[in-house]
C-alpha cells in the first residue's frame, strides 16, 4: 500500500464529511478543529500500528515540559510508516484541508520537522504548549496540526489524550480522546495551548504527526515564537520554572535566529 492508494481513503473520508466538517472546525469560543473517525480501512490502520518500532528505537525527549519518544528519520522503519505519514501531504488532501479550514496557501512539510511518528507509554505526558510558530528555516508559519492515532483499543481512561485549552490555562481543557484510527485537526497560533494528558496505562499510544505551514500567519500579523511549554493549574513551582525555560530560550534565538544547535527532529533525505 504506498501513499498515493492511502490518500485516496483520506480524501474520499473527508469528501463524504465536507461539510460536517467545515462546520465543526468554525465552531466559536474554542481553538478551531475537528476530528475524523475511520479514517482508513481497519486493517490498514493496524497495520500501521504494527509497523511502529521499538521506542528504543526512537530518540526520547524528556525533561519537565514533556516525556515522549519521536522519530523524523522515517528511511530507518518499516516503510508503511513513512508511505503513511505522506499520505497526509498528498496534494488531494492537501486541498480538501484548505477548503475545510478556509486557510489558504497551505504548504505539506516534506522535511517533517517536529513531525513523523510519536510513542508514548505509562507516565508519558505534554505539558500545556504552543508550537513554534515556522517552519525548520523561519520562512514560512506554521497553521494546522495533524495528528493521526493508531493504537488499537485505546480507552479514554489511558490518558494519552490531546487536550485543548480553549479559555487559556486558567479555565479546563477539552479532551479529545486519541481513538484508535483518529484523526484531529487542530489549527496553531499564538495561543493555540495544547497538551497531551500523562498516560496511566502499561500500553502505548502511536500516533503520525504532519504539520502544513503557510506564508501568512491565520491572523495576518508577522511575529516569531519559539515552542512555550508552562505548567498545568496545579504544577504552581512547575510554572515558574518552565516561564524561565521561555526567557532563556527565547533570548537565545534573538540572538542566533537559527539556533545553537543543528536540527535532529528532521527527515535527513
Amino acid at each position: 500500500m504506498n501513499r498515493t492508494e492511502l490518500a485516496d481513503y483520506i480524501t474520499k473520508r473527508l469528501d463524504l464529511l465536507f461539510s460536517e466538517k467545515t462546520e465543526e472546525f468554525c465552531q466559536s469560543g474554542r481553538i478551531n478543529s475537528f476530528i475524523v473517525d475511520d479514517v482508513l480501512p481497519e486493517s490498514l490502520a493496524l497495520q500501521i500500528y504494527n509497523a511502529f518500532p521499538k521506542k528504543e528505537e526512537m530518540i526520547r525527549k524528556r525533561s519537565l515540559r514533556e516525556n515522549k519518544y519521536v522519530a523524523a528519520q522515517m528511511n530507518l522503519y518499516n516503510p508503511i510508516l513513512e508511505e503513511a505519514i505522506y499520505a497526509f501531504q498528498d496534494l488531494r488532501v492537501v486541498s480538501r484541508l484548505s477548503e475545510i479550514t478556509g486557510i489558504k496557501e497551505l504548504i505539506a512539510d516534506k522535511y517533517l520537522y517536529a513531525g513523523g511518528i510519536s510513542l508514548m507509554d505509562k507516565d508519558c505526558f505534554l505539558n500545556p504548549h504552543i508550537d513554534n510558530s515556522h517552519d525548520k528555516d523561519r520562512s514560512n508559519y506554521r497553521v494546522l496540526n495533524l495528528l493521526y492515532y493508531v493504537t488499537p483499543n485505546w480507552k479514554l481512561e489511558y490518558g494519552g489524550n490531546l487536550e485543548l485549552w480553549d479559555n487559556g490555562l486558567k479555565g479546563k481543557p477539552r479532551t479529545i480522546w486519541s481513538k484508535f484510527n483518529r484523526l484531529v485537526v487542530m489549527i496553531t497560533t499564538r495561543s493555540s495551548f495544547h497538551s497531551v494528558s500523562p498516560i496511566r496505562h502499561e500500553g502505548q499510544r502511536c500516533c503520525l504527526s504532519n504539520y502544513y505551514f503557510s506564508p501568512t500567519s491565520i491572523d495576518g500579523e508577522e511575529y516569531f515564537h519559539i515552542t512555550a511549554f508552562r505548567g498545568r493549574p496545579e504544577q504552581k513551582l512547575r510554572d515558574i520554572l518552565l516561564r524561565g525555560d521561555i526567557a532563556l530560550r527565547s533570548a537565545i534565538r534573538k540572538l542566533f535566529p537559527k539556533g545553537i544547535l543543528p536540527l535532529f527532529h528532521v527527515y535527513k533525505k
